[in-house]
């Protein structure tokens, strides 16, 4: 497979009593000579063809500081991209026949907030979401629907380099067919800046 592609990215920071970046890139990609199964006469012929599209994909996020007080937001939304690995594998598209790809539509992003409190001790919570849509004609497929997650944590920075982090995860994962999965995490540990 050959990727020739065009990426571009602008950001702008400030400074003052509300400090700030906010950013935006985008990218496209022809993705040519990706090889793709086709199995026909119930698995008995299988042949490989070489399959030509094009992948688009787009975010845009602003970081916001005042006094004590961080906030953070950030959107993506792809075209033919998939969810897990970009430009890998082939949640980006749907097999229509021999010759037709569907490209599947996928979007996210995520919301953070922080706060230092007078000892030092940064509080967090952020939410995140990744959804992948079905291609058209699709339905009832076992790929990844939804992912989400909520992060709410502590951060004591113990010297300038070392913080000990106090972090609970919750996530849910949703499939187009239906299953679903839940997860509870809590991690303590510490993390060096170097």
């Amino acid at each position: 497979m050959t990727v020739f592609g065009i990426e571009a990215k602008a950001s702008y920071s400030w400074t003052g009593d509300v400090a700030g970046k906010v950013w935006v890139s985008g990218a496209s990609y022809d993705r040519r000579g990706m090889d793709n199964a086709v199995t026909a006469n119930g698995g008995a012929n299988t042949t490989y063809v070489d399959d030509d599209f094009t992948t688009t994909a787009y975010d845009i996020g602003v970081s916001l500081t005042s006094g004590n007080l961080g906030l953070v937001a950030y959107y993506y939304e792809a075209d033919g991209a998939g969810v897990t690995t970009n430009l890998l594998g082939g949640h980006g598209v749907q097999r229509v026949n021999a010759t037709t790809l569907k490209k599947r539509e996928s979007d996210g992003g995520y919301i953070q907030a922080t706060y230092v409190i007078p000892t030092g001790t940064k509080l967090g919570i952020a939410y995140g979401e990744s959804n992948l849509d079905e291609a058209s004609g699709e339905t009832g497929t076992e790929l990844l629907k939804s992912n989400e997650r909520w992060t709410v944590g502590a951060y004591h920075p113990l010297t300038k380099h070392l913080n000990l982090v106090a972090e609970y995860n919750r996530a849910e994962a949703e499939a187009h067919g239906g299953n679903d999965a839940e997860s509870d995490s809590l991690s303590l540990g510490a993390i060096l800046f170097f």
